[in-house]
């Protein structure tokens, strides 16, 4: 009787836990025109997963990552001081005076100049250690962002009229698109290819792919070499990630023999690594600058949209149908010291977090075919909880890298107080649920913990854009303002979701609005399939003025921000 009893408890606690994860909105559908109830007004109830409040759950293995970094490059910074706290005290006791300090080495020079050549020595072999040893700046000398033409813009509604004109989709799943297309957070001038506006019988070709390919990245490419007045054969890295469209050759070796690069140079074609790619393929670029001094590396980060276009009417493949739009970003980086007064930004971190080792994690975002054998991209519906574990996980290893030492003081001591007396954050479900609550420990048992304020950390976000909802989640538990966010909400607005490359259209937003000043931080926060969070962290090098030219903002920028 006891174990059912229990069975029962524990079932009511799981379901109490599922319901915490849902948010329930009450939406006015107008007025009823026919039946029954014509003229009356009529309401449905919309239910959403979102994102788990990481308030209430931090894992302090994350943070102790965080610190092992931080004390693997910080070590300088404990050592240094304590030498010259040392150094100060000895001499304040031995001396007096300026004087005697100059009587006393000059005496030291004239009839011990042996020790004195030894000591110099001694340091200049420990400056050069330092300086050969220390891992090279890396540095961000420009970007760009491809911009489509015109003519591949599409609305909203002639989203959904292309989809009605194939023939390829259902009554019901047209609607269902409408649906999403309307909240999804998407503007009137998003772009789709080519391809896909003519509703051909297939638009998965490879002949199709690399066309769109071309158009993306040969036009972001020519864009920044133009800005950057770098010659393709001066390049000696080259990075590509692009997740579903993996020709043989490969695009890297697409824009080798376009651009007619050297033949010595590093390539790397990185694929089926999602939205989060972009900022993989920067590690990997900074891994291969700091083996080859004095190089050049570009980074191209896209996604092929004809190619993945689902013309099947399975729900959960045809969300991204509804949100994926043309885009492309290329960044030249370099290692040499002498493009530090060029360079725009250096990088500061990575931090890079993959949850593959949980099956649910890794089916998340899963590329299969459905009945009618249609491939397609299948999203899972617990999308939003997988996502918000990751990311909870990246942003707990990356604070202690970033944070003040105030923040992580505060952070650190009410998370430890939390992990060694069990205090935690209890909720009115579970008090409800127990029919025998515990006591409580002390009053922190009662509190949540300290959450830190990222917003002392960072003076600009870049969130990946993937849906207004994932936006507004974000927002609150990280405690965001519209204006943090407001990158994020505009490129979703203009360009929609554009896979890896939408961090970039978010900080070609922020240079157009003349945001970044120098000395800012800009925090790149992006997700994707695996499941993968990743962060990257630059700090501005100078004042970024508005550009002239070469910005996929220039013609628009006045109009925003708008009231999406």
């Amino acid at each position: 009787m006891l174990l059912e009893h229990n069975n029962i408890n524990h079932h009511k606690n799981i379901m109490e836990k599922e319901r915490a994860l849902l948010s329930t909105e009450i939406v006015n559908k107008g007025i009823e025109c026919s039946g029954p109830n014509a003229g009356s007004p009529t309401f449905s109830v919309r239910v959403r997963r979102k994102l788990p409040d990481f308030v209430t759950s931090v894992n302090l293995k994350y943070v102790k990552l965080g610190y092992h970094h931080l004390i693997n490059h910080g070590i300088y910074l404990v050592t240094i001081p304590l030498v010259v706290l040392v150094l100060s005290a000895e001499v304040g006791n031995t001396l007096t005076s300026r004087e005697e300090l100059w009587k006393k080495v000059w005496e030291d020079a004239r009839y011990d100049l042996a020790t004195l050549l030894g000591f110099f020595a001694l340091f200049v072999f420990t400056c050069s250690l330092y300086f050969m040893s220390r891992p090279r700046s890396i540095y961000l000398l420009d970007f760009a962002c491809f911009r489509p033409n015109d003519n591949l813009k599409v609305t909203k509604e002639e989203f959904i009229e292309i989809a009605r004109k194939s023939g390829k989709f259902e009554e019901e799943s047209l609607l269902f698109q409408k649906k999403i297309v309307n909240s999804s957070g998407l503007g009137d001038e998003t772009y789709i290819p080519k391809s896909v506006i003519m509703s051909s019988e297939n638009a998965s070709t490879m002949k199709e792919g690399r066309a769109e390919a071309s158009m993306v990245m040969f036009g972001a490419l020519d864009e920044l070499f133009e800005k950057t007045r770098v010659r393709p054969k001066d390049v000696g890295i080259l990075v590509v990630n692009c997740s579903l469209f993996n020709p043989t050759p490969s695009l890297s070796a697409m824009i080798i023999n376009h651009y007619k690069m050297r033949g010595n140079i590093l390539s790397f074609n990185l694929g089926g690594m999602g939205c989060s790619a972009g900022i993989i393929a920067v590690d990997l670029a900074r891994d291969m600058l700091q083996a080859n001094p004095n190089n050049y590396a570009v980074v191209v980060s896209t996604e092929m949209v004809g190619y993945n276009w689902y013309p099947g009417n399975d729900r959960s493949m045809l969300i991204p149908n509804c949100f994926f739009r043309m885009g492309c970003s290329a960044l030249l980086l370099s290692n040499r010291r002498r493009d530090f007064h060029r360079a725009k930004y250096r990088l500061e971190h990575i931090v890079r977090t993959h949850k593959g080792a949980d099956d649910s994690s890794f089916r998340a975002i899963y590329q299969e075919e459905d009945e009618k054998r249609q491939k397609g991209l299948k999203i899972s519906k617990d999308i939003m909880e997988i996502g918000g574990d990751a990311i909870k996980t990246n942003i707990t290893t990356l604070g202690p890298l970033v944070l003040p030492l105030s923040e992580q003081l505060l952070f650190f001591a009410t998370l430890l107080w939390t992990h060694l007396f069990g205090g935690r954050a209890t909720t009115s479900a579970e008090k409800g649920s127990s029919p025998h609550p515990r006591p409580s420990l002390s009053p922190a048992t009662t509190k949540k913990p300290y959450i830190p304020d990222y917003k002392l950390a960072f003076e600009h976000f870049c969130v990946h854009a993937a849906s207004k909802h994932v936006l507004d989640e974000l927002q609150k538990n990280l405690g965001l303002s519209s204006g943090h966010v407001e990158a994020s909400r505009m490129t979703l607005h203009r360009f929609g979701n554009t896979s890896s490359s939408s961090i970039w259209y978010e900080l070609s937003y922020l240079e157009a609005k003349e945001k970044v000043k120098r000395g800012d931080r800009v925090w790149m926060l992006s997700f994707g399939s695996g499941f993968k969070c990743n962060s990257l962290v630059w700090r501005s090098l100078k004042r970024i003025r508005k550009p002239l030219r070469n910005n996929p903002w220039l013609d628009c920028i006045d109009r925003y921000p708008i009231n999406n």
